[in-house]
């Protein structure tokens, strides 16, 4: 497939369709016209092999001028400081915590128990402070480890953590229902019921796209409900090519534009993408399809923005 510049990417968006020796796969249709949805990339950074990949997901997102948000592991970004700061230093980007070392800040059914809290705090208050201390800006964001299918509710002591440490916003509920997935469109809530209303949750939507692939090993083990709340979004089989991979994707977009979500964003991973497709071909064409639908890109801070300066909560 040949590569797409943001100049190919506007005329086919602007012409109300995309090329389809461009971008094979890609379904005509609807008319590209202004939405208040956003659409967020955003990206678990979180072992060695996403370095690498990060140079590749960099170079597509650069020629597209597509934002993104990163959450880094702050061991990883540690271990390699001046290259993240390297790739990832610049306007597009917002750079986001995801721990220090990935360790559970609460009980996950798949990836294990919480850690005791006095290395909550840790994970908490260190992942902050690597991203700060590498990029020399502020980090106002914290993806944890795994994520939730509760996100943080009824955990207190854990956003009291959070609060002190700084952070404006978590994106902790990445999974459906009792731990299923697809996790479910939501939209974004304050914890005003646990006593912190200025703490915001910005969920994540879809898949694990690692999960799609297999790439954890977990074979084909209880992951949906039954009956699935969307059926839509169930592959038959694990994704053998990026166009499956983006087939599931634009299910999200196109039920959240269609629903009037105020964002939509899916749970990527740098080392599974750059496994699974080393020429980024989904990107390329899930970013083609955010274009010509009319999404609006966007970071998790600026959609934190949004929502501070409209005062809403829920």
């Amino acid at each position: 497939m040949s590569r797409i510049t943001r100049r190919d990417l506007i005329k086919t968006t602007v012409a109300g369709g995309v090329a389809a020796a461009a971008l094979p796969g890609l379904a005509r249709g609807r008319d590209t016209r202004p939405t208040k949805t956003r659409y967020i990339a955003a990206y678990d950074t979180e072992s060695p092999g996403c370095l690498a990949a990060c140079g590749r997901i960099v170079e597509v997102h650069k020629r597209l001028e597509m934002p993104a948000t990163f959450f880094i592991v702050g061991r990883v970004l540690d271990a390699h400081p001046a290259e993240y700061r390297k790739l990832l230093d610049g306007p597009l980007f917002e750079i986001a915590s995801h721990t220090y070392s990935h360790r559970m800040l609460r009980d996950n059914e798949f990836c294990g128990a919480a850690v005791p809290m006095d290395e909550r705090r840790e994970e908490i208050f260190k992942g902050k402070e690597s991203v700060e201390r590498v990029f020399e800006r502020p980090c106002i964001g914290m993806r944890p480890g795994c994520g939730f299918d509760n996100a943080f509710s009824g955990e207190p002591k854990v956003l009291q953590l959070v609060k002190e440490a700084g952070f404006k916003y978590v994106s902790s509920l990445l999974w459906g229902p009792d731990y299923s997935l697809p996790a479910l469109l939501r939209e974004p809530f304050s914890y005003q019921a646990e006593g912190f209303p200025d703490i915001w949750e910005l969920p994540g939507h879809g898949w694990h796209e690692n999960l799609l692939k297999d790439h954890n090993r977990w074979g084909p083990r209880r992951l949906t409900l039954w009956p699935p709340p969307f059926p839509e979004a169930v592959p038959r089989s694990f994704c053998k090519t990026p166009s499956d991979e983006f087939e599931v994707n634009r299910v999200f977009l196109d039920k959240a534009l269609e629903t009037g979500m105020p964002f939509v964003s899916l749970i990527w991973h740098p080392w599974s993408l750059a496994k699974f497709d080393p020429d980024m071909k989904m990107l390329e064409m899930t970013f083609a399809h955010v274009r010509r639908t009319g999404l609006k890109p966007s970071t998790y801070g600026q959609l934190y923005q949004s929502l501070r300066k409209s005062g809403k909560s829920s």
